[in-house]
């Protein structure tokens, strides 16, 4: 072989090890590093935990109405140091309920203000996450295919994750749950009505999959309903009223978080059943685009709902917990602790104060801020509770 062949030979070897290199990268790297960046935990010293807190923490049915880590690819039944969520980590937090949403499509250059539909960043995050084909290009899929991975984790878990359907699995669950407190248990959700694809029909698909909580919308304006983030930020659409008429004689829950403010008014108007805000703030404490005013507050109350207060700084205009107790207890000023829950938005590519294993630490500073034990209670996830035996199937 000639010297200059076998200096080409040589540099088709390093290019054929660059190319396993970065494609290695691609698919086992890049998105454990896209999810550190993107699901942190804001730095800062945990105070200490008295005794008492303790043990009132260890007594409280903790639920949380919004994570999105079955977006990252992670095994969920193993203990992380990335993001906010795993199943070790809820149990160690005592957190008994959680719902498991489930984004399908997200627009680039995300912002709380205006957001157009004509890009995508999941299906860059799909193929690096070696998910099924035909999840590339079809948010239907998506969403199916990651209620197929709920369901795994639940059947790998060893009676540890519990999937929520229905008031039997709730009630027999938290039955099971009193004498064996080491486990916890999670709902599906699906982050904006997208993966229906435009046609209401597909609720049955999803419903069938295990879904049972659904937003009309996301971070974009869908074929069913404006966003708070879309472009037109109208209200419902013809096809939206449909998908509320068939969410609610499935008996599925309606989300409104990221509703356009006439999206939250069309369904307020028209529901005949009481609605969720999973995952939000409030403009009393915290006024931006993405936020509750005072007068959607007191209507979803007045309808029965539920709002779900976050612990990302957007919702709180904080890095701290005690910026998620401060909108708590306006929220409760205003319509009472009946309304009032947890709505983390762990692992939705926000910073936290706290991951899923450290919640003792939002019942102290709830405790600290003059809530009595049973509003404690009520807002760390009785709520929850109360409404889901309420409206589920």
């Amino acid at each position: 072989m000639t010297p200059s062949r076998r200096k080409m030979k040589k540099l088709g070897i390093a290019l054929i090890v660059v190319l396993a290199v970065a494609v290695a990268a691609f698919f086992f790297v890049i998105p454990q590093v896209v999810e550190r960046i993107r699901n942190g935990v804001y730095p800062g010293t945990a105070p200490a935990v008295p005794q008492a807190v303790a043990d009132l923490h260890a007594r409280l049915l903790i639920a949380d109405m919004h994570a999105d880590s079955l977006l990252w690819g992670r095994d969920l039944l193993q203990r992380s140091s990335v993001g906010h969520v795993d199943i070790p980590r809820l149990i160690a937090g005592n957190v008994a309920l959680i719902g498991f949403s489930v984004v399908t499509k997200t627009p680039r250059g995300l912002n709380i203000d205006r957001n157009a539909a004509d890009s995508d960043n999941i299906t860059l995050l799909a193929i690096a996450q070696r998910w099924p084909p035909a999840t590339w290009f079809s948010l239907k899929e998506r969403a199916l295919y990651q209620a197929r991975r709920m369901h795994e984790f639940a059947r790998r878990s060893g009676g540890k994750l519990t999937l929520i359907e229905n008031r039997d699995d709730l009630a027999r669950y938290l039955a099971e749950r009193r004498s064996d407190p080491e486990r916890t248990a999670g709902w599906l959700a699906l982050e904006g009505a997208h993966a229906l694809e435009g046609d209401p029909s597909n609720l049955d698909a999803l419903f069938d999959a295990g879904y049972r909580v659904i937003a009309p919308t996301h971070l974009f304006d869908s074929e069913f309903a404006g966003s708070a983030s879309g472009v037109g930020k109208g209200g419902l659409t013809a096809s939206g009223r449909e998908w509320l008429r068939r969410m609610e004689a499935k008996h599925m829950i309606v989300d409104l978080a990221h509703a356009s403010s006439q999206t939250i008014d069309d369904v307020l108007a028209l529901a005949q059943r009481p609605v969720v805000v999973s995952h939000t703030g409030v403009k009393g404490t915290c006024d931006n685009n993405r936020n509750l005013s005072d007068n959607q507050v007191r209507a979803v109350a007045r309808k029965g709902g539920l709002i779900g207060i976050g612990l990302w700084e957007a919702a709180t205009c904080g890095r701290d917990v005690a910026s998620s107790v401060r909108a708590i207890r306006y929220t409760a000023n205003l319509v009472g602790f009946d309304h009032v829950a947890l709505g983390s938005d762990w692992d939705g590519s926000v910073a936290a104060p706290i991951d899923a294993g450290q919640t003792v630490q939002l019942t102290q500073a709830l405790l600290e801020s003059g809530l009595t034990p049973d509003q404690v209670a009520m807002v760390m996830g009785g709520n929850v509770v109360r409404l889901l035996s309420q409206l589920l199937p």
